[in-house]
């Protein structure tokens, strides 16, 4: 077998088990499918987390991860699947961060490396086993990489910033009911 058609096997392999994982996770968000919460349920986790509001950040978490990794997996418009993927993860590995590492400890590594693969799969492209490939790459050019990272990459660091001002607004909130009780 030519080294090519082993690189393009290698990224297929990727974006199937990568693209399955996320699809899997997003759909527990929307859908509640695979013991998830649907989308109130995980309306009502985000606000809890300090996404706001809820149900809006449940359907991008949703999207970004069920849409994204359908994506992936077919790859098709690869570099905005991978984008999308790797922004929702950054949120989830934001949530994860504050218990360090190690998944075990309920740390951000699994989310940030599935964030990870997505950014790398979008950057690297689909290979020749996917649907881009059969499009002639409509959907993945060079200029839809940038965009779609940068694009991304904004989205994320709007949504962090507000949820860091929810969480320091609640935390100042809990503070001040504490000192008025005392």
């Amino acid at each position: 077998m030519p080294l090519t058609h082993r690189k393009d096997l290698g990224l297929l392999a990727l974006r199937l088990g990568t693209g399955g994982v996320l699809l899997a996770h997003g759909s527990q968000k929307l859908f509640g499918w695979f013991g998830g919460a649907g989308i109130e349920g995980t309306a009502r986790g985000m606000e809890q987390m300090g996404f706001t509001p809820g149900r809006e950040s449940a359907l991008a978490a949703g999207l970004g991860e069920a849409g994204g990794g359908l994506l992936l997996a077919l790859g098709l418009a690869t570099p905005a699947a991978g984008a999308a993927a790797a922004g929702a993860m950054a949120g989830a590995a934001a949530v994860h961060a504050p218990a360090g590492f190690f998944a075990q400890g309920g740390g951000l590594e699994y989310p940030a490396f599935l964030g990870f693969v997505a950014a790398c799969l979008g950057l690297s492209g689909p290979g020749r086993f996917s649907l881009d490939h059969a499009s002639r790459h409509r959907l993945d050019r060079p200029a839809t990489v940038g965009m779609a990272f940068a694009l991304s990459a904004a989205a994320a660091t709007v949504v962090l910033n507000r949820r860091a001002a929810t969480l320091a607004a609640a935390e100042a909130e809990a503070e001040a009911e504490a000192e008025a009780e005392a």
